[in-house]
């Protein structure tokens, strides 16, 4: 009788487990000599300077947009909205929020998975000097991390455009609902940015929110959308902390985009060390000391101090 009250609890771990791994690419074992140099590697910093992308929150069960097979270029024809479309016209707004509120639940429900704690665990122990995500999920805060510059901003914090009026993601999900009490489309594929799929004839209801100060409908995600520029402040910080470093380690990004890169060619510049940690290559594989092919997790678990 045990067994079988047991049975369907395991069952839902398990789901919840696998599920979580369905955006994590194919890739190999990590080998003793790949956890050693990156052992020597970390070992010979004393001001370790950190890059993550989207690869360290897969395990968590958030897709990336560009991984092999389940990365969302490769899956779909979709694409992220772009910041002058999204500033330019109504029905873009309009469309961006339906699907934003619509996946939000799920979204947020997100939790930090083993290599946010690392990272967080890696912090308090002094390891960490800085570290700079291009994720917007907020894993790493939500870990507990603090030396941290989130460069393409959090989903967790919305801005008037207009007003500058701040509000929480949470309160933003509120006043959608305030200003739509009918209208409840739930969509579960999600996207890196929190963005899901919609049909043109479930948004036709749904009102863009508009702003509780101005009354404008410019209520954005304090995100960098795609086509938008990193404010100077978070550059010119993440510029500062690179020189005081003398050890870069990447992890989990293709460093496609070029925020991320920049950030390799600064340290390349500076004479920093460079090692890579990520599934396939990454577009600073040549500029790398150390590059290592394999699942985040499953190496950085083998670190010790």
């Amino acid at each position: 009788m045990k067994l079988i009250k047991i049975l369907p609890a395991l069952r839902q771990r398990c789901d919840r487990k696998l599920s979580s791994l369905c955006f994590v690419p194919e890739y190999r074992e990590p080998c003793e000599e790949d956890i050693e140099n990156l052992q020597n590697f970390i070992k010979k910093s004393k001001k370790l300077f950190v890059l993550t992308g989207a690869g360290i929150s897969t395990e968590s069960g958030i897709p990336d947009y560009r991984s092999e097979k389940v990365g969302l270029y490769n899956r779909t024809d979709r694409r992220p909205i772009q910041h002058l479309e999204f500033m330019k016209y109504p029905d873009r707004r309009k469309m961006y929020w339906a699907r934003n509120y619509s996946s939000w639940p799920q979204f947020s429900s997100f939790r930090p998975n083993k290599n946010h704690m690392i990272f967080s665990e890696w912090e308090r122990k002094g390891k960490i000097f800085h570290h700079v995500t291009q994720n917007v999920d907020s894993l790493l805060v939500k870990a507990g991390c603090l030396r941290l510059t989130e460069i393409h901003g959090t989903s967790y914090k919305v801005k008037c455009m207009d007003c500058n009026f701040n509000l929480s993601r949470d309160s933003m999900q509120l006043l959608i609902r305030e200003q739509n009490p009918n209208w409840n489309i739930r969509q579960n594929e999600l996207a890196p940015d929190n963005d899901v799929q919609l049909k043109m004839e479930e948004i036709r209801d749904f009102k863009t929110p508009t702003c509780p100060k101005c009354k404008n409908d410019r209520l954005k995600p304090e995100v960098v959308f795609f086509g938008d520029a990193i404010p100077k402040t978070k550059i010119d910080v993440t510029k500062q902390k690179l020189s005081e470093c003398d050890g870069l380690l990447s992890v989990g990004t293709s460093l496609e985009v070029f925020s991320a890169f920049r950030i390799i060619l600064q340290a390349e510049e500076l004479k920093i060390p460079i090692g890579i940690l990520n599934i396939g290559q990454t577009r600073a594989d040549q500029k790398a000391h150390l590059k290592i092919n394999s699942l985040c997790s499953k190496v950085l678990s083998r670190i010790k101090f």
